[in-house]
């Protein structure tokens, strides 16, 4: 995969809503927050008729809304349509705060 735009993850300890960021015409990087998944789910629907991927990036507490939010849309929602197409976990060091934190990547795509 080429490199992206990196742009930094939230700290998770700030109640964050989630928000999209559109990097180029095939491919939105959403940032999973705190909101509803099925509201998450719901909103990234109309997105994928613009793109050919969406990149579910989430660190922290967030990271099981965006594995929920990943089988809401390839097992339910849109089942037959999409698929993961790969799964990145990691972890990085917030500055100030001294401590690690997990990051996941999750990478949706039509099929």
């Amino acid at each position: 995969m080429k490199p992206t735009n990196q742009i930094m993850l939230k700290d998770d300890t700030i109640n964050e809503p989630s928000e999209i960021k559109f990097l180029d015409p095939n491919e939105y990087v959403f940032y999973v927050g705190h909101d509803s998944v099925m509201k998450n789910a719901v909103d990234l629907i109309p997105h994928f008729g613009k793109s050919e991927k969406i990149i579910l990036k989430a660190k922290g507490n967030s990271i099981p809304n965006a594995v929920a939010i990943a089988n809401i849309l390839t097992e339910k929602i849109l089942k037959g349509c999409l698929k993961i197409q790969k799964i990145n976990v990691d972890s990085e060091a917030i500055l100030k705060m001294g401590r690690m934190t997990s990051t996941i990547e999750i990478v949706i795509s039509k099929n």
